[in-house]
């Protein structure tokens, strides 16, 4: 497929707006793909966004959507707790769908939503967007690289560090609102092996600390287990398939108007800093600094701040998705790897508690 794909939006809430169809929309990618209908339960909202967003077709739900469009994917931004309702009806559409992360809000919801998946010979990518920061980017092609050649020694360190500060970055600004009445939605069944304050706790990690859980083991480049919950909350410890230890700081302070999330990736001889603007920042990529400690060939040390392009995180992650969907390359992360991280969850909140 090399063609200007057609998509389907489902739901455009505040993240379905300012996350994903003003990406999708955007002149920049208009060669690339046509948001052609959304379907959207608030119907004041749903024409107010397509007005602006020049979207011609608008529905009441998705299965009319579905039922009346031939689409080539689908978008579908909705809270998590409700994705083991949509997302398999959306698997029976046949085409690839992309969702916001976690996967689900348990363990045993996110194995049915892959299965949906898997029966209807479709993909899900789920929306870790820092994967597909231009920062992130290079940072993996340079891991693969170093730990190709050898030329750094062996990789055996990275770690993750997430201090709470304004995601938002005034990403809300353009957000478009009607006066419909609030949705009165069920949520999708709590994980069966948790009580009322378990389900609570699970709820608040997947929602606020799965994206570093997911970056642990992009870095890493090969799944992991934990070792280690620090009592406190502010750490965890893994150690990767082949042995490399890993970490997240969780909360080691906080900010008020920043965003400091960072990451490091650590060889013998040489190192990799990642820092990451705030999710809602826009046209800002994150930053990179390379240490080339002791280049194999004699060189002196050197210190390189590479200069990357203003796409941030959001928009180029839907450029990845829509070439995902004509086969260009493979998606920055499907839904089997996504279960893994929830399963990654479930397994901190046991060594953290013991329940």
């Amino acid at each position: 497929m090399n063609k200007q794909i057609k998509i389907g939006f489902v739901g455009v809430g505040g993240m379905g707006q300012m996350a994903h169809l003003r990406n999708y929309t955007s002149p920049s990618l208009a060669a690339e793909c046509e948001v052609v209908a959304l379907a959207e339960l608030r119907p004041q909202l749903a024409q107010t966004v397509a007005a602006r967003y020049g979207v011609p077709r608008v529905y009441a739900g998705h299965e009319e959507m579905l039922a009346r469009e031939q689409l080539d994917a689908i978008v579908a931004a909705q809270p998590f707790a409700r994705h083991g309702q949509l997302l398999p009806a959306l698997a029976r559409a046949g085409v690839p769908v992309f969702s916001e992360k976690p996967l689900a809000s348990s363990v045993a919801v996110g194995e049915r939503i892959v299965s949906a998946f898997a029966e209807h010979q479709t993909w899900l990518m789920v929306g870790y967007h820092k994967r597909s920061d231009p920062a992130t980017e290079l940072v993996k092609r340079t891991v693969s690289e170093w730990r190709q050649s050898g030329a750094m020694g062996k990789l055996r360190y990275v770690r993750v560090t997430i201090p709470p500060g304004d995601w938002q970055a005034a990403g809300w600004a353009d957000l478009l609102r009607a006066d419909d009445p609030p949705l009165k939605l069920n949520d999708d069944p709590p994980a069966p092996d948790l009580d009322a304050d378990g389900v609570k706790f699970y709820l608040w990690f997947v929602n606020y600390y799965i994206h570093q859980v997911n970056l642990l083991r992009f870095l890493l480049g090969e799944n992991y287990t934990l070792s280690y919950a620090d009592p406190a909350g502010v750490l965890l410890v893994a150690h990767s398939d082949s042995g490399v230890t890993g970490a997240i700081e969780m909360e080691p302070y906080a900010t008020q108007i920043d965003w400091h999330e960072t990451a490091l990736v650590a060889f013998e001889r040489g190192y990799l800093k990642l820092r990451l603007p705030a999710p809602l920042a826009y046209n800002r990529p994150g930053a990179v600094e390379l240490y080339r400690g002791q280049p194999a060939d004699g060189e002196p040390p050197t210190l390189t701040v590479p200069s990357l392009p203003w796409v941030h995180a959001m928009k180029n992650q839907a450029l990845n998705f829509i070439k995902a969907v004509r086969g260009e390359q493979p998606a920055p992360c499907l839904a089997p790897e996504a279960l893994e991280d929830l399963k990654i969850a479930r397994e901190y909140q046991r060594l953290l508690t013991g329940k």
